[in-house]
Formats: structure tokens, sequence, C-alpha cells
């Protein structure tokens, strides 16, 4: 893509990935029936507040690039059903997800609000999170309730696109810095035994990858990343083990700035594969982990950083968690843990820049 960083941007610049730990009153705000207890008006007013409070933390931590939390979404793939009408909750289906019902329509720039929200109550740099549409398709669609409206899983992946292009754009109007595509499929493709459930999996990960593009390609003015995400299981840790390599071809096909990928676990094999990335590919360097109750001190996460120099330029890095503290609202990882993981990366960003600056 064109994007190029701001001239202010500093050396090792720290960001989140997305979401953060919900306490339980914004937990219970996220229920269906808080808002048709309280009204909207009271409802927003608290909703509001909280994530003023999630901002202020951020802002505490001394992280460069910013998120609110995610703390208005019950997840990051519900969040489309926050976009647009066509989904029932999961519930009727025995599943986590809403699913769509009919075809969907009636937009509402819910993510772009988001972000304008944010950026009117941070003097950072913001990020927000969209969901890739490959992942809406694994997750939200039924394959007997969903048939009526679509009668393949293709065919709803492919009706997302143009909402979440839109989406996009007004991310990118509202005067957001990043916007980060999520999408843990892909490392679907790099374990073995997760391959084995797609029945054409070649075919699928060039399906994922040409609708990835479909959302981004030539949209100017926002630096687009995206997240290569395990599957964060909180303490219970993660799903797909295995190398990047069999995927590195398709990373080098999506049309997006920077690659979010997690490598504080061992799950995701050596950082050599990164000296095969695009150099014009930045790299969010997945360095502090976000699952287990053990907090990185500085000079941990400083050093994957500087494993990671060993293939890829300073210049390229970015410092991030693995993943988002918090995919769903019901997460039981502390925020207070989350906090002191965060400010440990400010940290040995800081080292860093002493460093190598």
């Amino acid at each position: 893509m064109a994007y190029s960083s701001p001239s202010d941007t500093p050396l090792f610049p720290t960001t989140v990935v997305g979401s953060m730990p919900r306490p339980v009153f914004v937990q219970e705000l996220l229920e269906p029936e808080s808002l048709e207890e309280l009204g909207p008006q009271a409802w927003r007013f608290r909703m509001d507040s909280a994530v003023s409070y999630m901002l202020a933390m951020m802002d505490s931590t001394g992280i460069d690039i910013v998120t609110d939390g995610e703390w208005r979404r019950r997840s990051y793939t519900d969040v489309i059903a926050q976009m647009v009408d066509g989904f029932v909750p999961g519930k009727q289906f025995d599943s986590m997800w809403h699913q769509v019902v009919e075809p969907i329509g009636n937009p509402r720039h819910f993510i772009a609000q988001e972000g304008a929200y944010i950026k009117a109550h941070t003097d950072r740099k913001v990020k927000v999170c969209l969901p890739s549409p490959f992942i809406l398709g694994q997750r939200m669609w039924h394959p007997e309730a969903s048939k009526g409206a679509y009668p393949a899983r293709h065919d709803f992946v492919r009706a997302t696109v143009p909402f979440l292009r839109a989406e996009l754009e007004a991310v990118r109007d509202a005067g957001v810095e990043v916007a980060q595509m999520d999408e843990p499929h892909l490392s679907d493709f790099c374990d073995p035994v997760a391959r084995r459930k797609f029945d054409d999996p070649d075919r699928d990960l060039d399906f994922l990858v040409q609708c990835v593009n479909d959302v981004v390609q030539g949209v100017q003015g926002i630096q687009v990343a995206l997240h290569v995400c395990r599957f964060n299981r909180g303490r219970g840790g993660w799903r797909n083990d295995g190398s990047y390599e069999p995927i590195m071809s398709a990373l080098k096909k999506l049309d997006v700035d920077q690659l979010t990928l997690e490598f504080s676990i061992p799950a995701a094999g050596d950082m050599q594969v990164l000296r095969e990335l695009p150099e014009d590919r930045q790299v969010a360097l997945g360095c502090v982990d976000c699952r287990s109750a053990d907090i990185d001190t500085p000079e941990q996460i400083a050093a994957r950083v500087e494993t990671a120099m060993q293939f890829v330029s300073k210049e390229r890095i970015s410092l991030a968690p693995d993943c988002g503290f918090a995919p769903g609202f019901t997460s039981t990882i502390p925020l207070d843990e989350a906090y002191l993981k965060l400010k440990n990366e400010v940290k040995a960003s800081q080292i860093l820049r002493e460093r190598h600056g």
C-alpha cells in the first residue's frame, strides 16, 4: 500500500492489539437487556464514562498508539452485528456468536464512531480494529439458519466485503491513524491439524487473502495492519501451533502496511521467517505475553525485539502484546495485569531507544 508513517512516529513505537479486560460493570452494560432497562441516554452516559476511563488508563501506560479496549463490543467478530442488520443472537443456535439469517444491510458506522470518540478524548495516535471477512463466515454463517439469505458460506463472506470497506473508509475519515483487521484463521493454515478442517485449504487460504485485499486495496490515508492471531484462550493458552512459514506466500500477497505477529509464545516458531517479509512491510512484533499471569520484565520484552532485529530492520518494528487481552467480553484476565504489562512494554521501548536510537 502507499501509506507512509507520520514523520513524528518514534523508533520502536508501542501499541496494543485491540481489546482490554472489561470490568464486571462493563460486561453488564454489554448485556442486551441493559440498554432496555437504562434507556439510551443513561446507557450511553455510562458507556462513554467507562471508555473515557479506559482511555485515561491507556494514556497512563505511555502507549504510543491506543485503542478504547473495544469496551463497546461484545467481541471482535460480533461487532459486525452492531454495524449492519441481518443477524440474530447465537444462543438460538447453540453458538457463541450472532448468526446471519437475512441479507445484511442498513449499515451504521459503528466502528468509525468508536474511533471518533477516541480521537476526541486522547492526544495519542489511535487504532481501531475490524474483523476480517473470512472469520465472519467461519463464525456467523449457519448451514441451516443462514442458507435462506446466503446459500453458501463464501456467499456471506463476499457480502460483508463492501460493508467492511465502507467502514474502513469511514474510520479513515474520522481521523484514525491505524486500522487493523483481525484474522485468527490465518494461523489455522500454519497448524497441520487445524488445516484438516478445510476441504480445500489452499483454496480457502487464497479466498481469505483475496477478501482482505478487496476490503483494503486502494484505501489511502490510513495505515492498515493485519493481525495473525492464534486464538487467545486466556489462561488456557492458544489454539494453533506452527511457524508462519506455511503462510508466508499468503502474507506476501496481502495488501497491508503492517503485519501483527505473535512471538512471545513457543507456538509461533523461529523469528527467522521475518527476513522473508517484503521490505515495505512493517511488523508489529508480539513481544508481550497476554495470556499467562506472569508479567514480562522490560528487559525480557526488549530481548525479544533485539532477536527480531537480526532479521528485520529496527525502523520497521513496533512493539505489541501477542493478542488482545480480552477478545470476548467475559474474559477473566485482570485489568491491572494488562495495565502493568503495557507499562513494561513502554519501558522496553525506552530501553531500545536508548540502545539503538
